[in-house]
């Protein structure tokens, strides 16, 4: 393989991890999917208790494998492309090793997200905590919130 079908072959893999960042499953309380939209919601109106930072890993924790794979190629392609003869094949390998634990990082990461654990007493007197992605609205302890619930998705709103 010569070196401009590796370099071809390194930037398809570079996009495709790429790509599979940009897919998601959004959490947050103001992206509705197609089949949310329009359909009746239960309303209960109660007080914030406590808020708290948290995580959000759209991938479950369990990465794809793209991320490693994409970087192990990529790693490889790039060390062996440093050495010459018996030296690129070292350098291949331990570049595909680097680039590996690198790519699997960068897919963590982008899987990950900032979120929002919100504590709500309802006004009934019960206390329900809704985990969602953090949107910039900003929620206090001690003040009046809606839980928007259909289908199992609870959203947390002013």
């Amino acid at each position: 393989m010569n070196k401009t079908s590796r370099m071809a072959l390194a930037a398809a893999l570079v996009s495709s991890v790429v790509m599979t960042g940009c897919a998601y499953n959004s959490s947050s309380p103001d992206v509705y999917t197609a089949s949310q939209a329009q359909r009746e919601e239960t309303v209960r109106m109660g007080t914030v208790d406590s808020v708290r930072g948290v995580k959000i890993s759209s991938n479950n924790g369990q990465p794809s494998g793209l991320g490693a794979i994409g970087g192990g190629a990529l790693g490889a392609v790039a060390g062996s492309a440093l050495g010459g003869g018996r030296g690129s094949i070292l350098t291949g390998i331990v570049g595909g090793i680097a680039g590996a634990v690198a790519g699997n990082a960068v897919e963590n990461g982008v899987a990950t997200q900032n979120g929002l654990e919100i504590t709500v007493r309802l006004d009934n007197g019960d206390i329900r905590a809704i985990t969602q992605t953090a949107t910039g609205e900003v929620f206090q302890a001690g003040e009046r919130v809606r839980l928007l619930s259909s289908g199992g998705v609870t959203r947390v709103t002013h």
